[in-house]
């Protein structure tokens, strides 16, 4: 399962993302409301988890976008508003369950996996497709070629699941750099080509290619 999280305050993601992962669960972290979308919509998360006061864009704004653009992905809103008018709120501007802060992992894990059986993404990534003998294996995360894993550094690793999302499109750069290199500000953008030249060199044998698109980005192709 992969997890989208939307939260500005350093200690709670990383609390989070350590916890869920611990679980099985691969996160995705984002701390700018402005960023979020775009990287909502890049990466494809099983599940959202939003904070709703964040920098730049206010969770509820960012949820209404991804809303009317037409992501269905399920959402849990985490926030210290508490009141019913504020659940409400959440609620009706497109989001599936509600908890305030302080709560409990165990609950939310639940309410997790709860929303994703229920979303049907669960069965999806069962069927995840196999591409060049590539699939996903999402629940551990694992990249598998012809039913055997693949040994890919963690970077390489989100690189790939990338790509495969949309193989034989082109998924610019920025995009990449957010997903390979979530919250890492200090990390210059030129770092992502350093992972491609490594990436690239170990799916050599499977029959799939990693091309460089000048001023666009990046895409697997087929080369046979």
């Amino acid at each position: 399962m992969k997890l989208l999280l939307i939260e500005d305050n350093a200690t709670m993601q990383t609390t989070l993302r350590r916890s869920f992962e611990r679980r099985g669960i691969q996160v995705l972290g984002c701390e700018d409301g402005a960023r979020a979308l775009a990287l909502w919509q890049a990466s494809l998360p099983d599940a959202v988890l939003l904070d709703l006061s964040l920098p730049g864009v206010d969770g509820l704004e960012v949820l209404s976008q991804a809303r009317a653009a037409g992501l269905s992905t399920p959402v849990i809103v985490l926030t210290a508003r508490g009141t019913v008018g504020d659940r409400i709120l959440g609620l009706n501007t497109g989001a599936d369950d509600y908890m305030p802060k302080p709560f409990d992992l165990d609950e939310l894990e639940a309410r997790v996996r709860a929303l994703v059986r229920r979303s049907g993404n669960a069965d999806q990534a069962a069927r995840a497709p196999v591409w060049c003998g590539m699939h996903v294996e999402k629940d551990s995360g694992a990249v598998y070629f012809e039913g055997q894993p693949m040994e890919l550094a963690p970077r390489e690793l989100a690189l790939l699941h990338a790509l495969l999302g949309k193989p034989g499109h082109a998924i610019a750069k920025e995009r990449l750099f957010e997903l390979v290199f979530p919250g890492e500000s200090q990390v210059q953008p030129e770092a992502i080509e350093v992972v491609a030249y490594r990436l690239r060199k170990k799916i050599a044998h499977t029959g799939a290619q990693l091309v460089t698109l000048r001023g666009l980005g990046y895409l697997l192709k087929a080369t046979a």
